[in-house]
């Protein structure tokens, strides 16, 4: 087999495993233990019909979100002061922000040399803990009450990290007002 066959039947074969392991095991425990297995694959069912509506509705909103937000979009975005108008963009570019963290530190560099405030990054990274694509499995596991309060008190956190961030380390260019 060359190189290029065995890359390809590998990149097809690869998704997969996780599902023929889990197949496998589940015919190992009908073999063994039938009742309990079968007990388990209706519960199994059970969750997956719950849970598929939000799981696809999260995938949707992710391709939609990594379609029409760019890092230079949220960069221009950004580059805005610390007054309510930079609160309010730095947390829904945050919110709506896809990908690794990681990812984005090059961006948040580039905004700081460029001078945005040190609140404006915090608030940023905060307000990643708030995934919209998320929200339907969220409220559908946990209920609107815990879900809602949940994501308040995780945006009200956000703000107040890049408070004692901005305070602890203040900027040099004196964007941080």
């Amino acid at each position: 087999m060359k190189q290029g066959e065995k890359s390809s039947f590998v990149r097809v074969v690869r998704p997969w495993l996780f599902p023929f392991g889990v197949g496998c095991l589940y015919g190992v425990g009908l073999l063994f233990a039938p009742e309990q297995t079968g007990r388990a694959l209706r519960i199994s069912g059970s969750m997956f019909g719950q849970l598929a509506l939000p799981i696809c509705i999260a995938v949707a909103m992710m391709v939609l979100l990594n379609r029409f937000l760019s890092p230079a979009l949220v960069a221009r975005f950004l580059s805005t002061g610390v007054g309510l108008k930079g609160l309010l963009l730095s947390s829904l570019a945050g919110i709506v922000s896809m990908g690794p963290v990681y990812a984005w530190y090059p961006l948040f560099k580039s905004l700081r040399d460029k001078g945005a405030s040190v609140f404006i990054v915090a608030n940023f990274i905060g307000c990643r803990a708030v995934k919209p694509a998320l929200f339907p499995v969220l409220f559908a596991s946990f209920g609107w009450e815990f879900a809602s309060v949940f994501v308040l008190m995780s945006l009200v956190g956000a703000v107040v990290t890049a408070c004692v961030v901005a305070w602890l380390c203040p900027s040099d260019s004196g964007a941080d007002g």
